[in-house]
């Protein structure tokens, strides 16, 4: 995996690319790529690049040209299928130096221009300078499991990164709220499509290109994802089905263990992780190195299901327990690696199990993508009956008679668990989309961001209507049924903001993190599955399950979902509620005039006496955090530990 940035200046603004600024750019992502490093400058192009070396290790030096030196190319990723391409282009007269994929995408550059994305299989985000074109190509992987941000200025200057803080050492940008995101950041954990927090920073969209050429700039979109239920696949076997999902998921794993270096995985318990562990320890010689993360705390605490795994398919197991004085002391760092606020607290604990990889190994296999594909958050099932049942509640019940019910529960404590859950049912809310899914699992719904923003702030804002771009992509699939547009929401959102955890917190510990369940052959395939193969009445990942049965232990195939619990609400209700005191009721943080006191004070005391604000506070100690981390200029330097290993 590899950090890279550049800068290119339209012949216009006759500005040749400073070298110390582009090592400036270069340099802050060490961290992604720490065994090598490299620049090519030229007139009003520059290019940077950090490289961890997985691949042809003794070779692979970027940024890397083709035979002439015509085209220089900087690249993050790992392009699996690349091999199949060599003897092709190599007859076609191309001469390979490397045994690296880079070369590969290079030769089909050249080939087919912009197009060969088209033939990538795997992670990649890439910008291609052509110097006979005089453009700059950037690119980005199907899914986004690869970053890569820009900032295209008014005089048509256009600088990239794989991450923010390297845009703001090119001088080009500096770092300012984007209100015009607040909403969404506040309701979604972050903001959505190309928008980011800071004002005019945006990242290139998965499955885009973006052609950059004196100035101008041209975006492209060059895959999409279809949840329409196949046809085909409704006069086929079940089982037919199953057994051709397995093998595209064993395929997956296979080309994921194409590395030079020492590969492991995460392993939680669940059944994502529990999986690929199954499918892998059956294709490597030696005993997989499997690591695993978990608090001390009983609720938060998997590493029974971990272990339970690891004994069965006799891996390599490492653990580590992470206290919650560890767990605050690299919050700041942590924020200014994941760039933006951090949306999951699980992302802390994330960095945490990537530093223990990191001793042992230096590329990892990890579950992410499984939910958003077979819909295994209960959210899906629970949206589903929401919405059926509440339109039948709605059409029947009086009018008068609903409101008598939902005054009722509206006057219920805010610690009372009978009322949190009433709240949120069709008792209380409409019975429409926004309402019942959107709001209903947000983390500030529309109504409470209302009441919780200044007006100075609502005036900066505009329309608080945090859920436009899930609404556009939810009309989007209007083809597929509607737990195929919910999954294709998250596919388009949701899981955007999992992969740029798991990539950024993973480049935090310079370890390399790959996605089976996110190839995209696999992912084509699953999107047109029958719904009735995703979610079954209460059983989710249905086909999952079952091509895993009699492979994982029933204890594990029968297990509900549990995310990652960290136990953040307790924290802050005791030890660590000085965490609150300053980051989200102090002066300093209040002073700021985005957030009425009140409201927030009132949130505190809810939490405080029984309520569950957990999520909101983590996000207001986050959002706090992250100015003070970048637009106050505030270093807090941490180093970043890990604490004793304990084998399983």
């Amino acid at each position: 995996m590899c950090g890279i940035c550049g800068i290119v200046f339209p012949k216009r603004v006759e500005r040749r690319v400073n070298e110390a600024t582009l090592v400036q750019m270069r340099d802050v992502l060490t961290h992604r790529g720490p065994d090598d490093c490299g620049l090519f400058i030229e007139d009003g192009v520059g290019l940077g690049h950090r490289r961890l070396s997985i691949v042809d290790v003794a070779a692979g030096h970027q940024p890397m040209a083709n035979e002439d030196g015509s085209v220089q190319i900087v690249y993050n990723g790992e392009v699996y299928n690349h091999a199949d391409y060599r003897a092709e282009l190599e007859a076609r007269g191309h001469r390979y130096r490397t045994r690296c994929d880079t070369e590969t995408i290079i030769h089909l550059y050249e080939e087919r221009g912009a197009d060969c994305v088209h033939c990538l299989r795997g992670m990649f985000a890439f910008a291609i300078w052509d110097r006979r074109k005089e453009e700059l190509l950037l690119a980005r992987d199907r899914l986004g499991v690869k970053p890569l941000y820009y900032f295209h200025a008014d005089d048509g200057s256009l600088a990239f990164a794989s991450e923010i803080k390297s845009l703001f050492e090119s001088g080009l940008v500096k770092p300012e709220i984007n209100f015009a995101a607040l909403p969404d950041y506040l309701a979604n954990h972050a903001p959505s499509g190309e928008e980011t927090l800071f004002r005019g920073v945006k990242r290139l969209l998965p499955g885009h290109t973006l052609l950059w050429r004196d100035g101008r700039i041209e975006i492209r979109k060059y895959w999409e994802v279809d949840f329409a239920p196949s046809e085909e696949f409704a006069h086929r076997k079940e089982e037919d089905l199953i057994a051709e999902w397995f093998e595209l998921f064993r395929t997956s794993v296979r080309l994921r263990l194409m590395a030079d270096v020492p590969l492991g995985m995460f392993l939680s318990g669940g059944i994502d992780s529990s999986a690929i562990a199954a499918v892998m320890s059956g294709m490597v010689a030696e005993p997989i190195k499997t690591f695993s993360v978990a608090f001390a705390e009983r609720e938060a605490n998997e590493l029974h299901y971990a272990r339970l795994v690891a004994a069965k398919f006799k891996t390599d197991h490492h653990e580590i327990v992470v206290t919650p004085t560890q767990f605050f002391d690299v919050l700041p760092q942590l924020v200014w690696h994941e760039d933006e606020p951090i949306a999951h607290p699980s992302s802390v604990a994330l960095y945490f199990v990537s530093a223990l990889a990191e001793r042992h190994v230096k590329v990892v296999l990890t579950g992410e993508g499984s939910d958003e594909l077979l819909a295994g958050y209960e959210r899906y099932r629970k949206a589903l009956y929401l919405l059926r049942f509440g339109t039948i509640y709605h059409s029947l019940t009086p009018t008068a008679l609903r409101h008598l019910v939902r005054c009722y529960i509206e006057h219920l404590p805010p610690q009372s668990k009978v009322g949190q859950k009433l709240r949120r049912t069709f008792l209380s809310l409409e019975p429409d989309l926004e309402t019942l899914y959107f709001d209903n699992f947000s983390v500030f719904p529309r109504t409470m961001q209302s009441k919780m923003l200044t007006q100075q702030t609502k005036e900066r804002v505009g329309t608080i209507d945090p859920y436009r771009i899930m609404r556009d992509y939810y009309e989007r699939a209007s083809n597929s049924d509607l737990l195929g547009r919910m999954l294709y929401v998250d596919v388009k959102t949701y899981l955007h903001e999992l992969l740029m955890k798991q990539d950024q917190m993973s480049m935090a510990a310079s370890i390399e993190s790959r996605v089976p369940f996110l190839d995209y052959k696999l992912v084509e395939f699953t999107a047109r599955l029958p719904e009735r193969l995703k979610l079954r009445g209460w059983t989710t990942k249905y086909v999952l399950r079952r091509s895993m049965k009699g492979i994982l232990p029933e204890e594990i195939l029968s297990r509900r979902k549990m995310g990652f619990p960290v136990p953040v609400g307790q924290w802050f209700r005791g030890p660590f509620r000085h965490i609150v005191d300053e980051y989200v009721l102090s002066e300093r943080a209040l002073g700021r005039g985005l957030f009425e006191p009140d409201f927030v004070r009132r949130l505190v005391a809810e939490h405080e006496a029984g309520a569950n604000h957990e999520e909101r506070l983590w996000a207001l100690v986050n959002f706090e955090v992250w100015q003070r981390r970048f637009l106050d200029g505030e270093i807090v330097e941490t180093h970043l530990p890990v604490s004793v290993e304990a084998a399983a």
